[in-house]
């Protein structure tokens, strides 16, 4: 697993040359609710075993939380499962609002 800074992924989604990564918000729905990352895909980390196979396996995923404990954990679970090119936003989407997007609600 490699891990990302809020400002690295910022332009990686703004570089119109590489491939648009698969954004994972393994977050609750009342926090997904409360602020996103555009284009985030919402998979709640107690429902990642159930849900695996709607992940492509080949995929660059960007594992996301409010702080970065949790999606640390489904990219190790990912990992543990066969999966290769995962990134942790490291910080979470608390980084991001302090970070990127100063509009964004914290909580």
């Amino acid at each position: 697993m490699n891990h990302l800074t809020a400002p690295e992924l910022a332009a990686w989604l703004a570089d119109p040359t590489r491939a648009r990564p698969l954004l994972l918000d393994v977050r609750e729905n009342w926090e997904f609710e409360t602020c996103k990352i555009d284009g985030s895909a919402l998979i709640p980390m107690q429902t990642i075993p159930a849900r695996i196979e709607e992940l492509d396996d080949d995929a660059e995923i960007v594992c996301i939380c409010h702080h970065g404990a949790r999606s640390m954990q489904v990219a190790a679970f990912l990992e543990h499962n066969g999966f290769t090119n995962l990134f942790n936003l490291t910080g979470g989407i608390h980084a991001w609002a302090v970070q990127v997007d100063s509009t964004m609600p914290k909580y």
